[in-house]
């Protein structure tokens, strides 16, 4: 069973719903998207750094196989949803801080 395909997917999932359910709109707003670009190009160089010396290891049997150089697709999509989740959660208590 590839768990860290599932569990990154489902987290995805859970950050879309913390996007909707919060009232953010990360999703639709295009600062976003631009900060994302910039953080996929430092967690390549991180994680590429990583799982290339190979500090970090990934069973075999726990994700689909893909990787992007070194990296397996899995990492980007769980810190997607990592950073989603976490910005989503800034912004919503930084509105009720002001009101």
């Amino acid at each position: 069973m590839k768990e860290y395909t599932i569990l990154a997917f489902v987290s995805v999932v859970v950050a879309v719903f913390f996007d909707f359910f919060l009232r953010t709109k990360l999703l639709v707003n295009k600062k976003f998207w631009i900060f994302w670009c910039v953080m996929f190009v430092l967690i390549f160089i991180v994680n590429g750094y990583l799982t290339w010396r190979p500090i970090v290891q990934y069973g075999e049997g726990f994700y689909l196989g893909i990787r992007l150089f070194t990296i397996p697709i899995e990492d980007f999509i769980y810190g997607f949803s990592l950073l989603t989740m976490n910005i989503s959660l800034w912004e919503f208590f930084s509105r009720k801080l002001k009101k």
